[in-house]
């Protein structure tokens, strides 16, 4: 066998298919009895309900690399996508104030309150979108090599010293300071701040300045797309494609450890069976389970092994599925047609959820997620029903209270803190769209608690394979002392949410790690010269 790939997260199912798809063997590991990670879907709540149990939203699958590489043969084996051309997300606020953003940045901009903000947002776009090729060059490659000076020296060249200074300024700037500082009105931030949660990042972490406009430009550019009949049959498709690729798929054998022989990294032990890897082993884990539970010990420097021990992860995170009557009666008839609405002020109640649940208490007003897929897909549940997904990035794993003084904590994540803080969130939601406690048919909750069970690598809750905040991320990423893909031990690869460009379903690091192994060396590229000549 060429090469094992342990895991089969969005990373792990890119990487054996690139692999294979250049004729490598390659043998895909899983401990549990399916594929897909956190991609999945099932009818959690009633028959004929199909919800995405985890991720759901593909933006960033189909804006890159792998999808260029893939997508062809994924819609060949049955990837169909529903997407928006009008309507695109909103945010609604405690006063009822909703901003909306269609995939059209004009029309988004004409929303805005003061006109000098519609020029402004307009003009970060274009700002963002005129130096694409080397911002997404930067967080597409490796960074601990040459495409740091190729891509960054690229960007400089571009922007010249005043217009490189101002990226950096921003790089190092909060989402909500880089709103306050660019914008009069609240619709930008309150639009975007939210969205900050999805990169793992709260509205006063470093990043968010660059990000903002990130996000913004990814979503108007490429939309929301989601599976259609459910995420489940994304993860078919590469099922299917890996299967005439010729992949070998081992699920329910979790790695017990990487086999390490004179200093390379040669196989897996999984599931008591023993593989062998002639040419790399990529690991879609944390950097805690590299380092300190599949590696023999001191295989690596006391550093590395020090900074995995101490490796930070994020908030936790809450799934709540609800099989609904009827769609909901927003108040505002805009939010009937939004894919995706985030009940939040911004910044400002954001923030302070995010403040909340960083102390451990359960935040009184959450920021709630709001997935209406039936929009875009009606096949998934009943004629005339509807369905939420509702993802709540702001719970802490272990609460020690809760700021609403309301719910009883003591016991940890209990059936009853649960579904106390589910109708906490319902009634959230149910202030602008009355009736809705009366349209629910049926509720599902994923707590926190619940998702280190159903993935391994979401430790303490954390979907985001830890904490997304600068100085673990970008060349900090996964670790300080080995911030690449390649790691200390020859042969072996690190891939994965915990990895550059860190998470979300863009399977960046896999395609990555895939395409380098699928580039020659340099003395690869000089033996095939030199015997060229010899012809």
């Amino acid at each position: 066998m060429d090469a094992i790939v342990v895991g089969s997260g969005i990373n792990g199912l890119v990487a054996a298919a690139e692999l294979a798809g250049a004729g490598w063997s390659v043998t895909l590991v899983e401990r549990t009895d399916r594929l897909g990670g956190f991609i999945t879907s099932e009818e959690r709540t009633l028959p004929g309900y199909v919800h995405d149990t985890f991720s759901s939203w593909h933006p960033l699958f189909v804006s890159g690399g792998a999808y260029a590489a893939l997508g062809e043969d994924l819609h060949r084996h049955g990837l169909v996508y529903r997407n928006t051309d009008g309507p695109l997300v909103a945010s609604i606020a405690d006063d009822g104030h909703a901003a909306v953003a269609h995939r059209d940045p004009e029309r988004t901009a004409a929303g805005f309150e003061h006109a000098e903000d519609r020029a402004r947002y307009l003009k970060a776009l274009r700002d963002f979108l005129d130096h694409a090729g080397p911002i997404g060059g930067l967080l597409g490659s490796e960074l601990r090599s040459p495409a740091l000076l190729r891509h960054g020296g690229g960007l400089a060249r571009e922007l010249g010293r005043t217009g490189t200074e101002r990226w950096l300024r921003d790089f190092v700037t909060s989402g909500r300071s880089w709103c306050a500082r660019e914008f009069t009105g609240r619709e930008a931030d309150h639009l975007w701040a939210p969205w900050l949660l999805h990169a793992g990042l709260s509205p006063d972490q470093a990043t968010g300045g660059f990000m903002v406009p990130v996000l913004a430009a990814t979503l108007h550019g490429f939309g929301l797309p989601v599976v259609e009949g459910g995420a489940g049959r994304f993860v078919d498709a590469f099922r299917s494609l890996l299967e005439e690729r010729g992949v070998e798929i081992r699920t329910g054998a979790p790695v017990e450890r990487i086999l390490v022989e004179r200093g390379r990294a040669t196989g897996v032990v999984a599931g008591g069976t023993t593989l062998r890897a002639d040419r790399a082993v990529l690991a879609s884990v944390t950097p805690t389970a590299l380092y300190g539970e599949l590696l023999p010990a001191d295989t690596v420097r006391a550093a590395v092994a020090d900074e995995a021990r101490r490796f930070r992860y994020g908030r936790g995170e809450m799934q709540i599925h609800v099989a609904l009557s009827a769609p909901p009666a927003w108040r505002d008839d805009r939010l009937r047609e939004m894919p995706l609405v985030h009940v939040s002020d911004g910044s400002p109640s954001t923030g302070i959820a995010c403040a909340q649940a960083e102390a451990g208490l359960l935040p009184d007003r959450p920021t709630i997620v709001v997935g209406q897929q039936y929009v875009l897909d009606p096949s998934r549940v009943p004629a005339g029903a509807a369905a939420l997904w509702l993802q709540l990035q702001e719970v802490p794993f272990a609460p020690v209270g809760d700021a609403a003084g309301e719910l009883d904590v003591s016991g940890g994540w209990t059936a009853d803190l649960a579904h106390g803080y589910a109708d906490r969130v319902l009634d959230r939601i149910a202030r602008h769209a009355p009736g809705l406690r009366e349209q629910v048919l049926a509720v599902d909750v994923l707590t926190p608690a619940d998702l280190p069970q159903l993935n391994v690598n979401a430790v303490a809750g954390d979907p985001y394979g830890g904490s997304a905040e600068v100085d673990q991320s970008y060349l900090w990423r996964p670790l300080p002392s080995a911030g690449r893909h390649r790691t200390p031990v020859a042969g072996l690869w690190h891939i994965g949410a915990s990895t550059h460009p860190g998470a979300g379903l863009g399977g960046g690091s896999g395609h990555l790690v895939a395409q380098t192994l699928l580039t020659p060396s340099r003395s690869e590229r000089v033996s095939a010269f030199v015997k060229g000549l010899r012809r």
